[in-house]
């Protein structure tokens, strides 16, 4: 199948910040890119800088962002696309909503990324476990305001236990199936 043939497909990586999401969009966005399949990658640290600079990260504007980035992909995918999203996306509503926007032109594939809480803490390079339970960064998600695990996710991951190749192999067959 060409990629003009292809049904453009959404790969949305949902979790907790140090869950394993920017790892797995890079290993995933550069083996379909080595395939030659063009990827447009919908970081949501860049989505912040770059498309929704002015919210902050209260409940509605984290929903905004959400459906912002599913407004895009929607786009994308209308063209026969490739997306890949790597967003904490604590919310279930937000991600249903991304959901309808991009299902209303292709696929949408949900990988929750479930590794706990206190692995994330221990890969958090930067350190913002700790300023949150200091009380430094306010509405943190998995400290401060919830993550809501979600309830209609294609696949879930849990990369404390699962590798990158086989967390990767396991997206692409999904990819795949549809």
């Amino acid at each position: 199948m060409t990629a003009a043939q292809r049904p453009g497909v959404t790969v949305f990586l949902t979790g907790l910040s140090g869950a394993g999401k920017s790892t797995i969009a890079d290993a995933l966005v550069a083996q379909l890119e080595a395939e030659g399949r063009p990827v447009t990658v919908l970081d949501g640290d860049v989505v912040r800088t770059h498309l929704s600079s002015e919210l902050d990260f209260s409940k509605e504007h984290r929903d905004l962002n959400i459906r912002r980035i599913g407004w895009v992909s929607g786009e994308v995918v209308k063209h026969g696309g490739t997306v890949v999203v790597a967003a904490i996306a604590p919310y279930e509503a937000a991600r249903a909503d991304a959901r309808r926007l991009v299902e209303e032109h292709g696929r949408f594939v949900l990988v929750h990324l479930s590794t706990p809480l206190e692995v994330c803490e221990d890969r958090d390079v930067k350190g913002l476990y700790a300023k949150a339970r200091a009380g430094e960064i306010p509405g943190f998600t998995g400290v401060s305001d919830p993550y809501e695990p979600p309830a209609r996710a294609e696949l879930v991951i849990d990369t404390s236990v699962t590798p990158l190749t086989e967390s990767v192999a396991r997206i692409r067959a999904e990819m795949d199936r549809g």
